[in-house]
């Protein structure tokens, strides 16, 4: 296994129309790249062709595979059971609908290197959402930081790079990925932002709204807040030395 391979995960439900697209463009933006790679395609209960069309993808081109759970389980779910299956040991996240440019994968892994960081989390400079979203998306962004202590810019981008190894030791549950960042900064991760691009939605249709993202959202800070300050994390005397 190539020590500085990727595995990108990618959980998708319902992305019949956006996800070969994305494939390509995956493949496209890795052409080149000095280092394994492998995109993982988590089909989360998908209930149109996205699980035909993107294993025909996959039977086309070696890098991409596509893992289908046994029902539909959301999205912090999928990455997960994503991280369990990737062979590599940098990890990187894209959301399935086509918002994300996966060539900013490669500025990233750069900017890794660079700054010798567990884990580089995306902005998203100029976002192509609704102003409902850009309003929910700031209001809860603003509210995990305040109640959390962290200042992590945008938790709310999907496309990050960071390593399998931090990604293991954090806790699953529904709304995880709200709060991957900080999370993973909990757990000693070191962790740098950069600006990336963000496209409009082209087809398909957003499964998130002011119930399922903001509200649930919100309340699961508070879990994150008792958890923070519950949790133990000991070392040996040795460790790290």
């Amino acid at each position: 296994m190539d020590k500085d391979g990727l595995s990108i995960i990618v959980p998708v439900m319902n992305e019949e129309e956006s996800g070969p697209t994305l494939a390509q463009e995956v493949s496209d933006a890795m052409v080149g790249l000095d280092r394994e790679w492998e995109c993982l395609w988590i089909n989360d209960g998908s209930t149109d062709r996205t699980l035909d069309v993107m294993q025909d993808f996959a039977n086309e081109d070696r890098h991409h595979r596509v893992i289908d759970l046994d029902g539909n389980f959301g999205q912090s779910a999928a990455l997960a059971y994503g991280f369990t299956q990737a062979k590599m040991p940098l990890l990187a996240t894209l959301d399935g609908d086509g918002q994300n440019v996966p060539a900013d994968l490669v500025k990233m892994l750069t900017v890794m290197d660079e700054q010798d960081v567990d884990m580089v989390n995306g902005i998203r400079a100029k976002r192509q959402d609704s102003k409902v979203r850009l309003w929910c998306s700031k209001l809860a962004n603003g509210f995990r930081n305040n109640l959390t202590g962290e200042s992590v810019t945008d938790v709310g981008c999907a496309i990050r790079v960071f390593k399998r190894e931090h990604a293991l030791r954090i806790p699953v549950f529904r709304g995880m990925h709200r709060f991957f960042p900080t999370l993973l900064r909990l757990e000693g991760a070191r962790i740098t932002e950069m600006p990336v691009q963000h496209r409009s939605r082209e087809v398909g249709v957003t499964k998130y709204g002011i119930n399922n993202r903001l509200w649930v959202g919100i309340a699961d800070t508070f879990g994150l807040v008792w958890w923070k300050r519950r949790s133990v994390r000991p070392r040996g005397r040795h460790e790290g030395s």
